[in-house]
């Protein structure tokens, strides 16, 4: 401006103000464009932000469990199965990683409780298997891995079999799931509904009972569950989600598809095996259409071994040894693969210690934050094991309970086996796995056949301290960091049932309220509610026998859960009690006569059962302690209606007579 004036000294005045005004003009439209930039600049940043916060949002990777109930460790094509095929599974290993020393637990509650909270079940007191109706659930105030990722701004939701615990303070819904659709525990505990008068369990949409199912009905779970998750994927496609998948199948009662049926080479099982693999491969292509494969983590794994005393429905678990309920290795290790196909090779095989328990704090260091240190959690961080960054366990060491019992400890190769351990649930104990401590290298013989313990003295000494420690910690009766299980005061089953009313199908002559057990006959039986009241009490079986067979159920009360039978095998008489999935047995000689044969057996309060025939000294063993619990199944003489308690040599209806019999309880 000073310029223009400058340079024109003889212009007049009006002449100056005219170059004045043009002057503070076009100073006002630079201020004006300056302040326009500014505030364009100011929006551009605000909106930068916004869309730097969105694309930051986008990119937290979302989470998919796949959660298979009862599948073995050589179930899918991947670990070896050729009888059902596998496509999807195949091409979701061939894409992936194969983890194959990943550990779950020995049965249903407990496993997924491991895999909700990321500890031991013993840490949380979830030690076992929930039943409809029960008092205890998983306690709400543990976090659950859907917790953690909500804290992160997932969406959450569970679809499927959720099983630790049926009362409304313990479902989905109040455990950091947004959504909820499935059956809340295992097909098979069907109850009699009051409204329909038919053997049903029932299938929950959020908190609420939507249908009641029958066994028939369950032919299309496998479907219904897909659908839920393909939805819940589309509808949450622009935000971070977390999906939990805990599939029914394949738990027995087996209920394959209409449009898989027969299609197998191995059967209804083999069926309900290549239907779960078509449902993961659907979930696996919705990823894929919707362009989110790069930026998502899908794990697909078991609950536990095969359930091998169902036989052809039972699956398998070669080359491990045991089954679903025990802690060998076909018990506990299941197949497991890790895709992820912008983070995980393709093709990749891990065989570093990993388990169920880790799957919370790696979801939570993937979505871009950390666990705190408190509470305790066991479980550890596998992503530098997924995306080929380490070959070492991110755990020192892993820990295999039964209940609260610590039964083996596994540190690289070596597992050490501290305890007697079952077969499988349902079947016996084989003479070898009485004799402790044994010492495997898995690493060379993954079968788990050659005690090495006399050999390695001093790796025994260090995995028992190993062992000692964590059995002081959470193990035991007498734990020092053991948190509370969840607990209602007025339990009740989700809709009303006649408990306790037998399957037509299976109970024939009951008995409904006997004044006397001496009146029941063989092949009677009496409703849970209506038989003696033994949890957590002592007592003593009575009764006469008189027979000449070798094998034979005299009575038996329970299941593999809980309970209690009297039978002979091969040429033994045999008292069994069962809790907390776990065995205990009394047995003598039986003579061969057929004279009659007087029995006592009993289970004292502290555990020792004891057992006589006739006037011979008794002989005894010892078990943690009373029952657990009532047994909910029928109370049966000369027969087991229900899911076998134990491995008879023979289910035939006794042949002999029983009489005198009484349960007495002090």
């Amino acid at each position: 401006m000073a310029s223009d004036l400058v340079g024109h000294p003889t212009e007049t005045p009006n002449r100056m103000k005219s170059v004045l005004r043009t002057t503070l003009i076009k100073t006002g439209k630079m201020i004006t464009t300056m302040r326009q930039c500014v505030t364009s600049l100011v929006f551009a940043v605000l909106l930068t932000g916004g869309a730097v916060a969105a694309a930051e949002a986008t990119q937290k990777p979302n989470v998919v469990v796949i959660f298979i109930d009862d599948l073995g460790y050589a179930d899918i094509g991947p670990f070896g199965a050729t009888k059902q095929k596998t496509p999807h599974l195949d091409r979701m290993a061939r894409e992936g990683m194969k983890l194959t020393s990943f550990y779950a637990a020995p049965v249903c509650s407990v496993s997924r409780a491991q895999l909700l909270t990321g500890c031991y079940g013993a840490r949380i007191s979830v030690p076992g298997v929930y039943f409809p109706g029960s008092k205890n659930g998983l306690n709400p105030n543990e976090v659950t891995i859907a917790e953690r990722l909500r804290e992160h701004g997932y969406a959450t939701m569970c679809v499927g079999k959720w099983h630790v615990g049926d009362q409304p303070e313990f479902l989905p819904t109040r455990q950091g799931f947004d959504r909820y659709f499935g059956i809340p525990y295992s097909n098979d505990m069907q109850q009699t509904s009051t409204v329909t008068g038919k053997k049903v369990v029932p299938l929950l949409r959020d908190d609420k009972v939507f249908e009641l199912l029958t066994d028939e009905q369950q032919s299309r779970i496998v479907e219904r569950y897909t659908d839920e998750a393909v939805g819940f994927i589309r509808t949450h496609k622009d935000k971070p989600f977390f999906l939990y998948l805990p599939h029914t199948a394949v738990h027995t009662p087996i209920w394959p598809g209409e449009k898989f049926r027969g299609k197998s080479a191995n059967g209804r099982f083999g069926d309900w095996v290549e239907e779960v693999d078509w449902s993961v491969g659907r979930v696996l292509d919705t990823l894929r259409e919707l362009k989110l494969d790069q930026n998502t983590l899908v794990v697909f794994t078991s609950d536990n071994g095969p359930w091998l005393v169902k036989g052809a429905d039972g699956g398998s678990a070669l080359p491990l040894r045991g089954g679903k309920g025990s802690t060998w290795e076909g018990g506990v290790r299941v197949p497991t693969i890790a895709w992820w196909p912008s983070k995980i090779a393709p093709g990749s095989v891990c065989d570093a210690v990993a388990g169920t328990i880790d799957l919370l704090p790696t979801a939570v260091s993937i979505a871009g934050g950390k666990v705190p240190a408190e509470p305790v959690i066991d479980g550890r961080d596998i992503s530098t094991l997924l995306f080929g960054k380490s070959t070492t366990s991110s755990r020192e060491t892993h820990y295999y309970f039964a209940g609260y019992n610590l039964q083996a400890v596994r540190q690289g190769p070596w597992k050490l086996a501290i305890a007697t351990q079952a077969e499988s649930m349902g079947k016996g104990t084989n003479a070898d796995a009485a004799q402790n401590p044994r010492l495997y290298n898995l690493d060379q013989e993954i079968g788990e056949q050659t005690n090495l313990a006399a050999k390695y003295p001093e790796i025994v000494v260090k995995l028992k301290e190993l062992a000692a420690k964590m059995t002081a910690e959470i193990g035991g009766s007498s734990a020092t960091a053991r948190r509370p299980a969840g607990e209602v005061a007025n339990p009740q089953t989700l809709y009303p049932t006649e408990a306790g009313k037998p399957d037509a199908k299976t109970a024939t002559n009951v008995v409904k309220k006997p004044a006397n057990l001496r009146e029941l006959k063989s092949g009677d039986t009496v409703s849970g509610e209506s038989a003696p009241q033994v949890a957590g009490k002592a007592f003593t079986i009575t009764c006469n026998i008189t027979t000449d067979a070798r094998d034979g159920i005299i009575l038996a009360h329970g299941g593999t859960a809980v309970g209690y039978a009297l039978h002979l095998r091969d040429g033994k008489l045999v008292f069994t009690t069962s809790d907390k999935g776990q065995q205990y047995h009394v047995e003598t000689a039986f003579p061969s006569s057929d004279e009659p044969r007087r029995i006592m057996a009993s289970l004292s309060k502290d555990g020792v059962l004891s057992l006589q025939l006739d006037k011979q000294p008794a002989v005894t063993t010892k078990s943690p302690g009373a029952l657990s619990r009532q047994p909910k199944e029928n109370f049966c003489v000369g027969r087991d209606d229900g899911m076998p308690l134990t491995k008879y040599s023979t289910t035939s209806t006794w042949k002999g007579q029983i009489t005198e019999l009484k349960v007495e309880i002090p």
